[in-house]
């Protein structure tokens, strides 16, 4: 798959937790909904794996604005917490680094 392509899931990932998430305003609200918290998540996991294994390391590098270390960082924290995921770690990037991350990937999609 051709890095534009990855840029555009990576964004469609994005949009998709911040649809779900559109009605949240607190950490509460947010893990009212099993269904959403576990949609986010997964979507949350999508974006890791796309930023680690299909997008090119030179396309990274010139994107110095997307924080790709974190992204994967993120997805090892879904993947590997043996003992549950921290819901507040995933509201946190939900709701402050996600709109980030959205607007930066548009320069590159839109």
């Amino acid at each position: 798959m051709d890095d534009r392509r990855v840029l555009e899931k990576l964004y469609r990932h994005v949009s998709a937790v911040l649809e779900y998430c559109q009605d949240c305003a607190s950490l509460e609200e947010f893990e009212e909904s099993s269904m959403r918290v576990e949609a986010c998540v997964f979507n949350l996991m999508q974006l890791g794996e796309l930023a680690k294994t299909s997008l090119g390391e030179e396309t990274k590098s010139r994107l110095t604005g997307i924080p790709w270390k974190q992204i994967y960082g993120m997805r090892n924290r879904i993947v590997h917490g043996y003992d549950g995921v921290d819901l507040s770690i995933v509201w946190d990037t939900i709701s402050e680094d996600l709109p980030r991350l959205k607007a930066e990937l548009e320069k590159y999609v839109i």
